[in-house]
Formats: C-alpha cells, sequence, structure tokens
C-alpha cells in the first residue's frame, strides 16, 4: 500500500500592514515631491506615518545650527511613533528624499488599532524591536568602524540587504551630501571611497547607482 507523503504545515502568510491600513479607510495617503518637508523639528506630534513608495530622511538641528541625519526610511518603515509615547513635539525633521508617498493614521487611531487588531500590533512591535537593534548597531559603528566600512554598511542598509524580501540594489537618489551626514565625514571622503568601490566591482553607476552583494565582503572583513 503506498504511504502517503506527510504535508508540511503551511505557514500564514506575513501580515501586510500596508494592505491593512488601506483596507479600514484610517489612514490619509499623500505624496510627496522631492526635498519636501513632512513635518519640521519642533511640530506638535500628533500621527504615525507609514511609507508606501519613496524615501525619507530624519535629520536634527542643535542649538548652534549644526544638522545630522540620523536615518534614512525606506518602504514599509513607520516613523513619529514617538507619539504614542506622549512625546509632545516631534525630534526631528522628515524631508522626502525622493518622491514619496506616506500613510498618515492619527494618534487616537493609532492606538486604537494596535489595542484591537492583535495583527497589526505584532508587526508595529516587530518594527520598533528591528529599529532600536538598529540604532544599536549604528551606535557600535560609529564607534569602532572606519568611515570606509560605515559607508558601505550605509548602502548595503539603503539596498535593503539582511531585511526580509528580496534586496532593492538601485538605489534612491540619495546625494553624496545625505552620505556623509549619515556616515559621519566628509563629502570628499565619500566620494573617494565611492570611486574605489566603483573601481573594486562594488558598486556600479546606470543613471542611479547598483549595489553588488560583493560590497557584503568588505562590511565582514576584519
Amino acid at each position: 500500500m503506498p504511504t502517503r507523503k506527510k504535508r508540511e504545515p503551511t505557514r500564514p502568510p506575513e501580515f501586510d500592514a500596508q494592505r491593512f491600513l488601506h483596507s479600514t479607510g484610517a489612514a490619509a495617503r499623500i505624496t510627496y515631491e522631492r526635498s519636501a518637508v513632512l513635518f519640521s523639528q519642533g511640530d506638535p506630534a500628533a500621527s504615525v506615518i507609514y511609507i508606501q513608495q519613496g524615501s525619507v530622511k530624519l535629520s536634527v538641528v542643535s542649538e548652534t545650527g549644526k544638522e545630522a541625519v540620523v536615518a534614512v526610511l525606506m518602504p514599509g518603515d513607520f516613523f513619529g511613533e514617538g507619539c504614542l509615547a506622549g512625546q509632545p513635539l516631534r525630534m526631528s525633521t522628515a524631508t522626502a528624499v525622493t518622491p514619496t508617498t506616506v500613510l498618515i493614521v492619527d494618534k487616537r487611531t493609532m492606538l486604537e488599532m494596535l489595542h484591537r487588531q492583535a495583527a497589526f500590533s505584532d508587526r508595529f512591535i516587530a518594527h520598533m524591536v528591528a529599529r532600536n537593534i538598529r540604532i544599536e548597531e549604528d551606535l557600535v559603528d560609529q564607534l569602532f568602524n572606519s568611515s570606509e566600512k560605515r559607508l558601505a554598511r550605509t548602502l548595503l542598509l539603503l539596498a535593503r540587504y539582511g531585511k526580509h524580501g528580496t534586496p532593492q540594489p538601485v538605489l534612491p537618489k540619495v546625494s553624496q551630501e545625505v552620505l556623509a551626514e549619515m556616515v559621519g565625514t566628509t563629502r570628499s571622503r565619500v566620494n573617494f571611497f565611492m570611486n574605489k568601490f566603483r573601481k573594486l566591482g562594488f558598486i556600479e553607476y546606470n543613471g542611479g547607482i547598483t549595489i553588488n552583494a560583493s560590497l557584503l565582503s568588505l562590511v565582514l572583513h576584519d
């Protein structure tokens, strides 16, 4: 008598936060042109934002006027979540790096969805944990790695290497000035390393910047 093959248990599909936000009608969908400001440092913190398309940089300005880029966010990222913890004002300025479409959910609605929708709450908590891990890795990177290795890691993060799903090796248009601010070095150093990476075959220029997986070897090399 032929034996039946044991069926492997099927994994439930990953929760689609974007589809959920669309289906509930709770989010306002807005498109911003490149360089448009979504909110400024010191504005009232009253909503959470989800990126559908494009990219957004978060920057802070010190009392002396010095600006620093603290993050560049991509599709699938939430930001502005400080309002959920009672943060009254925005601690950074959010600017569209490329043409960007976002979903904006006001604080009250977001809290209600987190309480009532377990799958959405799980997805949001996973995002927060991943963000905290990223902040710790960024701190270690700044303390112990050279500017060359920091630039390589930044390029890989922008290309979504190490994230769930398929990497997107063609980067959005991010200027060398923004890369320098993210890495914590000068534009001339970024230009020098980008030319070096191109000569070594780590990156390519074809109207945009294509990141090759071989760049990982620089980050992993001690």
